[in-house]
């Protein structure tokens, strides 16, 4: 992989298809609290970022450390990152149409928010981020930091864009934030693995 324009837009779009729980639950934190501060906003963005950089590279790290001995492995990544973002992909799709509680979910999660709660709101909404380690595998240590980097900006600013719709308009966003993230993901499984059979 090179550092080149598709790089950098790829690593925005994850950042942005990763970032769509986050966003719904700092909707309902927005909500939760309409006189939020912006130092809190900013923290509570922090930790949502923190959480989309640190587990991309823990998958990152988990791939090179077990499966990059074996460089028969790397044909399938391809293929593990098409059946990976479309599952991601496709459940965030599914939960956005279905509209399953979701919002009334996330507003109890959102009551009474403590440095403990918004850690587990943190660890919650970027657990799907673990299998981008897979998808960006074939980058070298640099380009994987780069892109976590990316992927944690991008969510920052989503969240906080999330916390002050949140204090404005409440929840009823996030059912389409989880539906366009959903595509968002499918759409660089399908990016990744042609380009992984072309290449």
């Amino acid at each position: 992989m090179q550092w080149n324009l598709l790089f950098f837009a790829n690593s925005a779009l994850l950042g942005v298809g990763l970032a769509m729980d986050a966003f719904s639950v700092s909707l309902a934190n927005g909500l939760n609290e309409p006189r939020m501060r912006r130092a809190r906003m900013s923290g509570i963005a922090g930790v949502f970022a923190f959480f989309q950089f640190l587990m991309p590279m823990l998958g990152w790290v988990c791939v090179h450390t077990v499966v990059g001995y074996f460089s028969a492995f790397e044909r399938f990544i391809p293929w593990i990152a098409l059946v990976l973002l479309c599952y991601i992909g496709g459940k965030m799709l599914i939960e956005g149409i279905r509209n399953r509680a979701g919002e009334d979910a996330e507003e109890e999660a959102a009551k009474g928010l403590s440095l403990g709660g918004l850690l587990m709101q943190g660890v919650a909404t970027s657990i799907d981020a673990l299998s981008v380690g897979f998808t960006i595998a074939e980058y070298d240590l640099s380009m994987a930091l780069v892109s976590s980097l990316i992927i944690a900006v991008v969510t920052f600013c989503i969240c906080m864009g999330g916390l002050i719709l949140g204090k404005k308009a409440g929840t009823r966003l996030s059912g389409k934030a989880s539906i366009l993230g959903g595509v968002i993901l499918i759409a660089i499984g399908l990016e990744i693995f042609i380009s992984g059979l072309i290449g």
